[in-house]
């Protein structure tokens, strides 16, 4: 067997026993390199690449929108975020569920992180979904699923990284997941009212139901007045151009800071704003520790011409892209269930972006396709993660958790299908 066959099997090996992702990375890189003699090219590359990667503009977006999700996770804006939604749609059929799905989707895109969201917001919204007489495996099911829902909305840290590896302008990913995004939460929305409609409720049950008051709706509006300007600034930021992703994840920052800690007082400026910081920091700073050794082992497949060999393979198995994007599918599903988001992004987008290329699929396109799948693959059984995670939260079995998920799984396969053979849905504001 090759040196380059054992080095992979003591990395699978490695990664068995928790090893550091950034350590196997930079082992499997190394190794790499050594077996083609390539002399000390590999410590080379690694270096020159972090260079590069610490010289991004963009990269100063990563740790700053992971401390705007750390602080906003340890204040009550959950709850205000939900009380203003809840009076808002609470009057339609299946209103509070829709209003569950919009609070989860909104604080996945704040924060970046799908157990974050079903942690903290789940929590409070389970108990709440059940008092309004909606069943445990409907509710179970809302909440695991709606945990990554918002993954494709800015500032979403997924959606910055891919556009940092794929060397693609972050505004133009985050107006390419636009309305792939919408789309992914009026469906389940959809589901939601057939789901209240067909179960044709009892007068008793339809307490789900809350009627609209303006006075209601204005007081639920008036306590959440502090969190709504951090949607316009992104909006603003990110969709009118009036300034740069980077320039407005530090607006954000500095605005949240100033109303958590000085304005609310929810958080402690000199006790619990460093504690917060140190957690962000450690979060942002994996991420980009594994991407600079990644980078070292992207040009490890840059130099041996690993994504044409591929390409090769590909193209003698089919040159039909339609075939292609179907089997890319089922593979990024997979990847989703067994991998993390961002190493997901980290490993494989520099490998699948030029053969997609290849294929005449646009790079925008592609990664919405890529971010839908791996955010479905969160709740795809059998070792999807969000599925554990509300599993230890909710202490339901994980037989449970899977039979809730498939009805919203069904869902979301049919609108990545969609986003997959309907590229005018990713590139309908490309400029």
């Amino acid at each position: 067997m090759s040196l380059t066959g054992l080095s992979i099997i003591f990395i699978l090996l490695f990664t068995l026993a928790e090893t550091p992702v950034f350590t196997i990375i930079a082992a499997l890189s190394i190794v790499l390199f050594y077996s083609v003699d390539f002399d000390f090219q590999a410590l080379q590359t690694i270096l020159i690449e972090m260079n590069r990667l610490a010289s991004m503009p963009v990269l100063v977006v990563l740790p700053l929108f992971t401390l705007v999700g750390c602080i906003l996770t340890e204040t009550p804006a959950p709850r205000r975020i939900m009380a203003m939604v809840q009076t808002l749609m609470g009057w339609l059929p299946g209103g509070l569920a829709i209003a569950a799905l919009v609070s989860c989707a909104f604080f996945t895109a704040l924060t970046g992180a799908s157990g974050v969201t079903i942690v903290a917001l789940g929590s409070i919204l389970y108990p709440i979904l059940r008092q309004h007489q909606y069943d445990d495996v409907f509710s179970l099911g809302l909440v695991t699923t709606s945990g990554s829902l918002g993954l494709l909305f800015p500032p979403s840290l997924p959606v910055i990284l891919y556009g940092i590896v794929a060397q693609v302008d972050i505004g133009r990913v985050f107006r390419a997941a636009l309305l792939p995004g919408i789309i992914l939460v009026a469906v389940l929305s959809g589901y939601a009212v057939v789901h209240e409609i067909l179960k044709k409720q009892s007068e008793k049950d339809r307490r789900s139901r809350e009627p609209f008051y303006l006075k209601k709706f204005l007081t639920a509006l008036w306590q959440g007045r502090w969190e709504w300007p951090i949607v316009l600034i992104i909006v603003v930021g990110v969709y009118g151009g009036f300034v740069t992703i980077a320039e407005t994840s530090a607006l954000v920052l500095v605005y949240v800071i100033v109303v958590e800690c000085f304005v609310l007082k929810e958080i402690r400026f000199f006790r619990q704003l460093p504690e917060i910081m140190v957690e962000a920091g450690l979060f942002s700073g994996t991420i980009i520790v594994i991407l600079g050794m990644a980078l070292g082992f992207t040009g490890y497949l840059v130099e041996e011409q690993i994504p044409n060999r591929i390409l090769e393979l590909l193209t003698q198995l089919t040159k039909n892209r339609f075939i292609f994007l179907a089997g890319l599918n089922i593979f990024l599903l997979a990847t989703g269930c067994i991998m993390d988001i961002f190493s997901a992004i980290i490993i494989i987008v520099p490998i699948i972006v030029p053969v997609a290329i290849s294929y005449g699929i646009d790079p925008l396109h592609l990664g919405v396709i890529f971010l839908v799948n791996l955010e479905i693959g969160y709740s795809t059984p059998p070792i999807g993660l969000n599925l554990f995670i509300s599993s230890l939260r909710f202490n339901k079995s994980i037989v449970t958790l899977y039979r809730a998920s498939v009805p919203y799984l069904i869902l979301l396969l049919c609108v990545l299908m969609l986003v997959t053979y309907l590229p005018v849905i990713s590139l309908w504001g490309r400029s």
